[in-house]
């Protein structure tokens, strides 16, 4: 009898947990299934901007006359820089946009140091120079920028902590669009940058 008295408590309590079950596979299968609309371009998008560095190349390495002459070879130059920004529209129609952090405090979870130079006019940890931009895919980190950041000059204050960005390595994207994101490994403080000498790039 006693039993029997406690068999619909018994089963409500496994009919609430497989509904709570269930509620938590729908949340997280329309979480997965919106991450990959987002970012199923990911793998496609980071090999386009190899193109994307081939132009911004050529047009860095076009002399300063060439926009100033007349005739096929300034037809040519305009070409090739008309052609690298529609290309950084279309990505960035899609969701995937470029960035430069010149002058702004250098980020282990953005920027890759290539290396350091002394500079005592500018707080230590500035990004004095960018070698290759950083590009963003919503609001995740699709590659970080390659730079050169100063050393020598006066400390920055630590900045307050925030949510640390999520990065998208390559190989992670598989086959059927899904993401392992995570932030960049870095062991390096925030108030200096990273030992380019310490597996941080090579100059």
């Amino acid at each position: 009898v006693e039993q029997l008295r406690a068999a619909p408590a018994d089963f409500q309590d496994k009919n609430m947990r497989l509904l709570a079950e269930m509620e938590n596979l729908r949340r997280r299968t329309e979480r997965e299934r919106a991450d990959t609309a987002k970012f199923a371009i990911a793998r496609f998008a980071r090999d386009v901007l190899t193109v994307a560095d081939n132009f911004q190349r050529a047009i860095d390495t076009a002399p300063p006359e060439v926009s100033h002459l007349d005739g096929p070879l300034q037809s040519f130059y305009e070409g090739v820089l008309l052609t690298g920004r529609e290309l950084l529209n279309v990505l960035e129609r899609n969701g995937v946009k470029q960035m430069d952090p010149t002058g702004e405090r250098f980020d282990p979870n953005l920027h890759q140091a290539m290396m350091q130079v002394d500079n005592a006019d500018v707080p230590s940890g500035t990004v004095m120079q960018t070698f290759q931009p950083a590009y963003m895919i919503e609001d995740r980190i699709l590659r970080p920028a390659m730079v050169v950041v100063s050393r020598g000059g006066p400390k920055l204050q630590k900045p307050d902590i925030a949510e640390t960005p999520d990065v998208l390595h390559s190989g992670e994207m598989g086959g059927n669009g899904s993401t392992n994101a995570g932030p960049t490994a870095s062991g390096q403080p925030q108030d200096a940058p990273p030992d380019p000498t310490r597996g941080g790039g090579s100059a």
